[in-house]
C-alpha cells in the first residue's frame, strides 16, 4: 500500500508539473497568427497538429508519452487544432491518452473524421471516436476522402443542428476527386474543407481555394511537407538568406509560411514526433506574412533544389 501511494503521489506530481510548465510556457510564448472560420468568425491559429502515422503507436506507453510531449509542446506554443481519423490506426486513443495526461487543455479544437463505407455506421463511428478522444463533443467532424459522403454529410449536418458537433466538413488528399470536391463546395453548407497544398502541389490554387473564399469555407491543409519528403530533401541545403526577412529560421517554417500566406488557408496541420518540431512549426505562425513575390521566390528555390 505504501508503494502504491508513493507512486500515486509521484504520478500526480508529474502531471501537476507538466500542467504548470504548460501554463508558464504558453504565457511566455508570443501568440501565433490566427484566422477566422468564415461561418462563425471564431479564430484559430494557422498552424495545427496532424496525427497521421506519427501518433499510430499502439499501446506502447513510452511512445504514447512521447506523443503526449508533442501535444504539450504544441499547446504551450499556442496551438489549438489537432486532427485525426479512424483511418489513422491507434492515433485517436493516443490523442485521448495525451489529453488526459495534460488535464484536457481548454484550448483544444478537436477535428476528426467519418471513414466508413457503411452508411449506417457513421453515427456509431463518430461516437467511438469521441470516446477514444475522451471529449464531450468534437469541434469539427469531416467526411474523410468523401467516402460515402452522400449519406454521412447529411448525418453530420443533422448532428450540427442538434448541437452534437460545432462544424462540418469534407476532406481529400493527394489531389484526388477535386471535381467532386468543387461540386460539394458549391452545393452543400459545409464549414470546412481539408485538402493537400504545398509549395510543389499547387493545383488547388486554380479553382478550389478561390471557391472556398467565395463560399466562405474554412480550409485545412494536409501534407504541407509531403509527409516529410520535402523537409528531408531540403535538409542538406542551406536556407536562403532572405528567409530571415520574414522570420523563417528553418525550411519547415519557410514551407509553412508559403502555405499560410494564401488568404484562403485557415490552418495547416503538419504532423511530427518531436516536441521541438511542434514548437518550430508554430513559430511559422509568428512574424509577417510573405507577399506574392516571396512566395514565387520560394517556389523557384525549392524547384531548383
Amino acid at each position: 500500500m505504501h508503494i502504491s501511494r508513493r507512486r500515486l503521489m509521484q504520478g500526480s506530481l508529474a502531471v501537476g508539473l507538466m500542467a504548470g510548465q504548460l501554463s508558464l510556457a504558453k504565457a511566455a510564448a508570443p501568440k501565433p497568427m490566427s484566422r477566422k472560420i468564415p461561418s462563425s468568425g471564431e479564430e484559430i491559429p494557422v498552424i495545427g497538429l496532424g496525427s497521421w502515422i506519427t501518433f499510430n503507436v499502439g499501446e506502447d506507453r513510452q511512445l504514447q508519452d512521447e506523443c503526449a510531449d508533442v501535444m504539450a509542446a504544441f499547446f504551450a506554443a499556442g496551438g489549438r487544432m489537432i486532427d485525426s481519423s479512424p483511418m489513422y490506426g491507434s492515433s485517436q486513443p493516443t490523442i485521448g491518452y495525451g489529453l488526459r495526461k495534460l488535464a484536457h487543455p481548454d484550448a483544444l479544437f478537436s477535428a476528426d473524421k467519418i471513414w466508413t463505407a457503411d452508411p449506417q455506421d457513421g453515427m456509431a463511428q463518430a461516437e467511438r471516436s469521441r470516446g477514444y478522444w475522451d471529449v464531450e463533443r468534437f469541434d469539427l467532424l469531416q467526411v474523410h476522402n468523401l467516402l460515402a459522403w452522400e449519406s454521412h454529410l447529411p448525418m453530420l449536418l443533422d448532428m450540427k443542428a442538434r448541437g452534437q458537433v460545432r462544424y462540418v466538413g469534407i476532406t481529400t488528399s493527394h489531389g484526388r476527386r477535386h471535381g467532386d470536391i468543387e461540386a460539394i463546395m458549391a452545393s452543400q453548407p459545409i464549414d470546412f474543407l481539408q485538402i493537400t497544398y504545398n509549395v510543389l502541389d499547387r493545383e488547388v490554387e486554380e479553382r478550389i481555394l478561390p471557391l472556398a473564399q467565395e463560399r466562405g469555407i474554412a480550409v485545412i491543409i494536409n501534407r504541407p511537407f509531403r509527409q516529410g519528403a520535402l523537409t528531408r530533401s531540403l535538409a542538406g541545403q542551406a536556407l536562403p538568406e532572405w528567409a530571415s526577412d520574414f522570420g523563417a529560421t528553418s525550411w519547415a517554417q519557410l514551407l509553412l509560411k508559403f502555405i499560410i500566406a494564401h488568404p484562403a488557408v485557415t490552418c495547416a496541420i503538419p504532423a511530427t514526433t518531436k516536441p521541438a518540431h511542434a514548437q518550430e512549426n508554430l513559430a511559422a505562425a509568428r512574424g509577417d506574412l510573405i507577399d506574392q513575390a516571396y512566395r514565387q521566390r520560394i517556389i523557384d528555390t525549392v524547384q531548383a533544389l
